[in-house]
């Protein structure tokens, strides 16, 4: 059997897809999965056992300066038809819902089954052969949702943990690169800085009081990490600036700013952490593939479809639907609740 999944979203959506993939994996042990994904969310499946190839497509913004938008389609064409010759004996639309774009690339590359998740009431086209309704009783996560794609092969269990492989190579460069945290027997904290939604973002001060007042409370060690790049970058817009200012404000403190120029760096940055901060977004479901605890900060994203799926958290959010009225005090609250139910392994020497 060949099978193409379907999931062309940010890293984040990738991520929540990776149960679905274990589960048809042990299911269909024999059977050709391919996987159709855009570049920048790749590196999620780097080492992963449950898929066969990984076909990936460029979005125009993150072509780079050596591809042209003329060239990025073409490559996308020529793309859809190596997959159409493949002759898939179905597609799956791994999406909580079926959307405009998938469905236009299923027809476009063809298989004698597609199969799509609806919402209630939403009408399916003819072109999704096998169509599943999404019920609340099911859950109402990403992960869940998704994970409704299983049935039409006869699973019938609860979803499993998200999957992530770290690069050992990286792993080891990660390890000398955190060296100074290591050694203390205390845990290792990572805090994410950054957030693509306006409403997600924390600022810089707050980060340094609530690393501060942990560290005098706890004396843990703590690893930064944050979005690559100027904050006036067009394309790809960063957080170097917001890094160096609140590594800045603390100095004294056991901190080590993890640059993080590629996604397979920050990945085996977070397999040696103990406990995560972080926004929502696409580094919050790292953060729980690796395992970790979190402390998660919400603005105006659904809690109910994005939480960490299959770790202990903390959600935090306010009324305002924005990060930015999350007070330290709140931060530390929830923290104190997070580290009652679980106790954090100490970093690895």
């Amino acid at each position: 059997m060949k099978l193409l999944v379907i999931r062309r979203d940010n890293i984040g959506d990738l991520l929540l897809t990776t149960p679905l993939l274990a589960a048809l994996r042990a299911k269909l042990p024999n059977a050709r999965i391919d996987l159709f994904t855009n570049s920048y969310a790749v590196p999620v499946l780097r080492g992963n056992p449950d898929v066969n190839d990984v076909h990936f497509y460029f979005k125009a913004h993150h072509r780079g300066e050596d591809r042209t938008r003329i060239g990025v389609f073409w490559d996308r064409a020529r793309l859809l038809r190596q997959l159409r010759r493949t002759d898939y004996d179905a597609i799956l639309l791994a999406k909580p819902k079926l959307e405009k774009r998938p469905l236009w690339l299923a027809r476009m590359i063809g298989a004698r089954e597609v199969v799509g998740i609806v919402e209630p009431g939403q009408v399916a086209p003819p072109s999704v052969t096998h169509v599943l309704e999404w019920t609340p009783a099911v859950g109402g996560h990403v992960v869940e949702r998704c994970f409704q794609i299983a049935r039409h092969f006869g699973i019938e269990d609860r979803p499993g943990p998200l999957r992530l492989f770290p690069d050992a190579a990286a792993v080891a460069k990660a390890r000398e690169r955190l060296a100074p945290a290591f050694g203390r027997g205390s845990p290792l904290v990572a805090v994410n800085l950054s957030a693509r939604k306006l409403t997600q973002r924390w600022p810089a001060t707050r980060f340094v009081e609530l690393v501060r007042r942990l560290h005098e409370r706890h004396g843990y060690a703590f690893m930064l990490v944050w979005s690559p790049g100027s904050e006036s970058n067009p394309m790809h817009p960063g957080d170097d600036e917001k890094a160096a200012q609140v590594a800045a404000g603390l100095a004294g403190i056991p901190v080590v700013p993890l640059a993080t120029a590629e996604l397979h760096e920050l990945v085996a940055g977070l397999s040696l952490a103990s406990a995560m901060i972080t926004a929502d977004g696409g580094a919050l479901h790292l953060g729980a593939a690796a395992g970790l605890p979190i402390l998660a900060l919400f603005g105006n994203s659904e809690v109910a479809r994005w939480y960490p799926w299959g770790v202990p958290y903390e959600v935090l959010q306010p009324p305002s639907l924005t990060v930015e009225d999350i007070s330290v005090a709140d931060a530390l609250a929830a923290w104190e609740r997070l580290v009652e139910r679980v106790r954090l392994r100490p970093a690895a020497a």
